[in-house]
């Protein structure tokens, strides 16, 4: 019921009870634990009007000091026995929902791992933020208070309501009048608000994306002058979400009120027919005051419900936004039963492969044939956007193509396990990425690699030339996104980091546009230590980077026009001549 209420829609809402509902499951016995000390709680408020009414009736109407006395005491007991119930069901519930949320952020983060980058291009990096944070937040907020007031309410309202007609069913027909009124007004507003609480979400996701862009971004905003803009920019998303922010609480603002005004009447009406009919000798005093608290008792229970239903729409928004995420299934899959489990050699053939990205007019690869031998360099040169890195890409599955098959010691990578797939390569990235910590960790980035093999790939990336000027050396503290590193000291960490695993093919995806030539050419004589006998990918923009590759791949827009080596290329490709004379006089390019 709970989760219900939190998660319900109208379509889908059955398969995001059952997505999200699982995540309870292995705290069910604190779930009933808390149910048990919330109905314990209401029983016990219940109980202490009627004692009151005794008090009244037969206590003071009769001047009984000792029975006064001895139901007194038994209403201290039931007071401080609910007052318990109350901490510890809170205290239980506030558990429940921690480890709940702990749990489902665990498993949108797990679910996210698993996207391809497909995925995280249909969701947006800023948005997955919010939802993995922000909307977790919502439904555990919603899930502490449903648990108790959930419970507390009905048990409160019905128990409320027997206990009301069973001193006086005329007295208590008020009820009859101000629980509609309660209930049509609650409809009302939750209707209002759920649109709202929608278009909040994705204006919380809207100022995530332009934080994280100005934050990304902060160098080339200032290179820009461009700082005024952006400050306009980030002040009409956040006006925008302050504007919805405010209809959200203003509408939300008017039930409390509401609710009050009909308590406030209720009890007006009760005291007048009361005392009608205590004048009219048909109730007694206790009675009356008994079936007054009781009406009070069954409003505040719809209190407890309004409360819940104000943070119900939100979270029902959320809820749907993360089992949009968990029930996401990725287009690149680890296969059930794979063929192969490791990589003995290393040869990579392609074969007529075609990829586009999704909804994109035309593909980015078109049939595109080549092969990678183990013990060579195969390098991609081509002009920008010809689908260099893509290759890589979808060596690594990050993306399957759309036509064609990728193999691998001929083995269509999609029958390959995917994490064996990608522990036999040694990647370093177009952008190089550093995560805070040291060089050393950032070198073995989690893997077991002793430090002798640590150190090596140091030295041979050239890392050793900049860390050996620090104190600590390999030990010394890099900070976020590698920002006390120089763009070429961080693609040597990058470089090292992908050869450090000793793997069976490397792919360097243009590692050296950073380097000066000396630099250039000291890790590429060095490199053939590490990657004898292992294919080797070498995608650049620079010709003298690949003039002295085993064989070069020549792209243009997409497709394959020639391969070969530097010289025969040079005479007999026209693309790659062009790209060569570009960079290089004619003597540097055939005296090389």
């Amino acid at each position: 019921m709970i989760i219900f209420l939190i998660v319900r829609h109208k379509t889908k809402g059955y398969d995001n009870v059952r997505e999200i509902s699982r995540f309870l499951k292995p705290y069910t016995w604190l779930i009933v634990i808390v149910v048990a000390l919330v109905s314990a709680q209401a029983v016990l408020n219940l109980y202490l009007p009627d004692l009151m009414s005794n008090i009244v009736n037969k206590g003071i109407v009769r001047r009984d000091i000792s029975y006064i006395w001895h139901e007194g005491l038994w209403m201290l007991i039931a007071s401080l026995a609910g007052v318990f119930a109350a901490v510890l069901s809170a205290y239980m519930s506030a558990k429940v929902s921690a480890y709940f949320s702990r749990d489902l952020r665990n498993a949108i983060f797990s679910k996210v791992q698993s996207f391809s980058l497909i995925e995280f291009e249909k969701f947006g990096t800023s948005s997955l933020i919010t939802r993995t944070t922000n909307d977790v937040m919502q439904i555990q907020q919603t899930l502490v208070m449903a648990l108790r007031l959930v419970i507390l309410a009905p048990v409160m309202g019905i128990g409320g309501a027997i206990m009301a007609f069973s001193k006086d069913a005329k007295l208590s027909m008020v009820i009859l009048v101000s629980v509609p009124v309660l209930l049509g007004g609650m409809y009302l507003l939750v209707k209002l608000l759920s649109p709202s609480f929608k278009s909040l979400q994705k204006k919380i996701d809207r100022l995530n994306r332009v934080v994280r862009e100005t934050i990304t971004g902060v160098r080339v905003i200032r290179a820009f002058n461009r700082d005024e803009d952006w400050k306009d920019r980030f002040e009409d998303v956040n006006v925008d979400l302050m504007k919805t922010a405010l209809k959200v609480f203003r509408i939300a603002s008017v039930m409390f009120p509401m609710l009050l005004l009909i308590m406030n009447l209720t009890t007006v009406a009760v005291i007048w027919i009361g005392a009608k009919r205590i004048d009219a000798g048909a109730v007694q005093v206790g009675d009356m005051m008994a079936v007054m608290q009781y009406v009070l008792q069954i409003l505040m229970s719809f209190i407890m419900i309004s409360i819940v239903f104000v943070f119900f729409p939100r979270a029902q928004i959320s809820s749907e936004r993360i089992s949009e995420v968990l029930t996401t299934k990725p287009t690149v899959k680890n296969p059930v039963n794979p063929i192969s489990t490791t990589v003995r050699e290393g040869k990579i053939e392609f074969r007529n492969v075609t990829f586009r990205f999704p909804g994109a007019p035309s593909p980015v690869l078109k049939n595109v044939s080549f092969t990678a031998n183990p013990g060579e360099v195969t390098a991609i040169i081509g002009n920008t956007g010809s689908g260099k890195t893509t290759i890589l890409n979808l060596i690594m599955r990050f993306y399957d193509p759309e036509e064609g098959e990728i193999l691998i010691d001929g083995v269509d990578v999609k029958k390959m396990d995917l994490k064996a797939l990608r522990r036999s390569i040694g990647y370093a990235t177009q952008k190089p990425v550093i995560f805070e910590g040291t060089i050393r960790e950032n070198i073995r980035f989690g893997r077991d690699i002793p430090d002798p093999d640590v150190e090596r790939a140091a030295e041979i990336a050239q890392v050793m030339e900049f860390a050996s000027r620090f104190e600590k050396g390999l030990d010394t503290v890099i900070s976020e996104g590698g920002t006390n590193l120089s763009g070429g000291q961080k693609q040597r960490i990058s470089l090292a980091r992908a050869i450090a695993g000793r793997c069976r093919i490397y792919m360097f995806d243009d590692t050296f546009s950073a380097l000066d030539f000396r630099t250039d050419s000291k890790i590429r004589r060095r490199l053939h230590e590490v990657t004898k006998g292992a294919a080797v990918i070498m995608v650049a923009q620079r010709v003298a980077t690949v003039m002295n590759a085993d064989k070069i791949v020549v792209l243009k827009d997409g497709k394959v026009e020639c391969i070969g080596k530097h010289e025969e290329l040079y005479r007999s490709c026209k693309v790659y001549r062009d790209i060569v004379l570009s960079q290089l006089s004619e003597e540097e390019a055939t005296t090389a």
